[in-house]
């Protein structure tokens, strides 16, 4: 490697650069060597994650985003436990760039009696790795004290879609403390076809927090749950806007016509994107019974309603020709 590099002037320029006894120095050779190197020089960027000046190895954790390989990944993981905070979240945000499944396996380990810090970025990386051997570590982390873990673990769990996490996610969403981890369990239970699920999404949808309301009207009409649309229909009176303009979607989505008089109400709401959801719900539901009430909508003042109406009045009278 060493003779390789030295065959090269400039490669050879810029290593004597990064011993200098100069910060600024090594960090512009830094900024050089990202713009030149291939993935065969990483191995100086490297020894630069050990340079005693924090923006010199901020600034070479920063360039390894471009070189993902098992010994920049190697060489990412302790500087999360770094000193200096802008070198923490350089190395934190390397590994989030990760796309090499095969990454998964050498951060796993470190999880183990992890900081944090490094438990939230580690975490955060595996998401969308997606890599199987995450399950159990991810699965364990719901038990951790810090709220924050707990969400990235769901996060992990839900872009896994393993049904063996069903019974601690539904845990999750009916009983955590906090109400962000409630929610990110109620999202995370999106991919779950098991009725099972039902009782922890209907409960989420009385919820004292209307985030966590909004994100059970969300899953609800995800799942199709024919169980669903009464407790979606309260939800249309909801305190909070968001939930009732969520409850419409998904109640759009379960095309029950029981729901076309409850929505229509909908139509002469002061806020507009409720008027617009409302119209598009009816327009999925294709119901005759909601014509006079999108017939007199075609006059609204919004043209993104008048818009939405349109699309309804279309819909329902294909759905009927």
């Amino acid at each position: 490697m060493n003779e390789e590099i030295f065959d090269d002037p400039e490669l050879k320029e810029i290593q004597e650069r990064l011993l200098s006894d100069d910060t600024a120095i090594r960090r512009i050779a830094v900024i050089e060597l990202t713009d030149i190197a291939g993935e065969e020089h990483a191995p100086l960027l490297i020894q630069a994650l050990k340079d005693d000046a924090p923006v010199v190895r901020a600034e070479a954790a920063r360039a390894l985003e471009a070189f993902e390989s098992d010994e920049g990944v190697r060489a990412l993981v302790p500087l999360l436990d770094d000193v200096d905070e802008q070198v923490r979240e350089a190395a934190a945000q390397g590994l989030h760039d990760l796309k090499l499944a095969s990454s998964a396996l050498i951060l796993i380990p470190h999880l183990t009696n992890a900081p944090t810090f490094r438990k939230l970025s580690l975490l955060r990386s595996l998401r969308e790795l997606r890599a199987p051997e995450s399950f159990q570590p991810a699965l364990d982390a719901l038990q951790d004290e810090d709220a924050g873990v707990r969400r990235e673990a769901v996060a992990v769990l839900g872009y896994l879609k393993n049904p063996n996490a069903l019974p601690a996610l539904t845990e999750l969403a009916a009983n955590d403390s906090v109400p962000d981890v409630r929610r990110a369990a109620i999202g995370a239970l999106g991919f779950s076809t098991d009725e099972d699920v039902t009782p922890s999404l209907l409960k989420a949808l009385e919820d004292t927090e209307w985030q966590v309301r909004e994100e059970a009207a969300t899953i609800l009409g995800k799942l199709l749950l024919d169980a669903a649309r009464d407790p979606l229909i309260k939800a249309l009176n909801d305190e909070y806007w968001q939930v009732r303009l969520r409850a419409a979607r998904s109640l759009g989505r379960l095309k029950d016509v029981v729901a076309v008089t409850p929505l229509v109400s909908l139509l002469t709401h002061q806020i507009s994107n409720l008027r617009k959801e409302s119209a598009l719900a009816l327009g999925e539901i294709a119901s005759p019974l909601a014509l006079p009430a999108l017939e007199l909508a075609q006059n609204d003042q919004d043209p993104e309603v008048r818009k939405s109406v349109r699309l309804a009045l279309t819909q329902i009278n294909q759905a009927h020709a």
